[in-house]
């Protein structure tokens, strides 16, 4: 891989992880579009140095945050720290549930079906409208409301929902603080991301791996400061009740995949 290849999928992974706009539906509409032969499949490895890329990103955003949940965490108390870390738990369970029980079922939805990915995205494109018409409250994430939201993470498994943008817009949907609701929705995926690291390490596919090391360290860098970038970009953007401009784009996104399926059909 070249060292221009991989800034390119850095800052690519890095802008999709944040924004809504569902990087794995524009991953299958671009095979489609493409065909499958033209896009290489990229190894393991720098798919994981892309991840932790970007879970770092985050990290970094919410500095703070995550500086006071561990301190209160080892403070032994209940909390307001322990209670968030509990709520980020719970939240995660229907991801874990859904990825260990259909892995097989998923895999087979990943396949250029673009009628699928279009109809996610105009899904998307409808919760991010909503989302941004939602009135503005200081309430903060409940333990059923991380339930709920665990919940949109699942379903944005499928490609073309947006992982940001179902949990953020299900947060606001529930009549939680958008600030609050993008931070819990970021702050939420890094355990996820860590624990898929930590899966790929253990399965040993990463020991037949090629790639040398500036590639890896080009991706890295470019994903982090993408990652960085848009995520904090975000923030701002949920706060000040921009998403229909997601919206939009996603609804535009989802009628072309409809109707370049059906021209490639006749």
């Amino acid at each position: 891989m070249e060292v221009i290849d991989a800034v390119f999928l850095g800052i690519i992974q890095g802008l999709t992880e944040f924004l809504p706009v569902s990087s794995s539906g524009h991953l299958e509409i671009g095979k489609a579009l493409l065909g499958d032969h033209t896009i290489p499949e990229e190894s393991l490895m720098i798919t994981v140095v892309l991840h932790f890329a970007t879970a770092l990103s985050t990290i970094v955003v919410f500095r703070k945050d995550v500086f006071d949940i561990f301190r209160g965490l080892f403070s032994f108390k209940w909390n307001e720290e322990t209670q968030f870390s509990l709520k980020i738990i719970l939240s995660m369970i229907p991801a874990v549930i859904v990825g260990l029980m259909f892995e097989e079922e998923l895999e087979a939805l990943f396949g250029g079906n673009l009628t699928f990915v279009g109809f996610m995205l105009l899904i998307t494109s409808l919760l991010l409208w909503l989302a941004d018409k939602a009135k503005h409250t200081g309430k903060p994430v409940s333990y059923k409301d991380s339930i709920v939201i665990g919940v949109a993470q699942a379903i944005a498994i499928l490609p073309g929902i947006s992982r940001s943008g179902a949990t953020i817009s299900t947060s606001v949907l529930l009549g939680n603080d958008k600030g609050k609701a993008a931070r819990f929705s970021f702050l939420m995926v890094v355990p996820l991301i860590l624990g898929k690291i930590a899966k790929d390490l253990m399965s040993g596919d990463l020991a037949s791996s090629s790639i040398e090391f500036m590639p890896l360290l080009a991706g890295f860098i470019a994903a982090f400061i993408a990652g960085f970038a848009a995520c904090t970009w975000m923030i701002a953007l949920v706060k000040k009740s921009k998403l229909s401009y997601f919206a939009i784009y996603c609804f535009i996104v989802g009628i072309i995949a409809i109707t370049c399926e059906y021209y490639f059909a006749a």
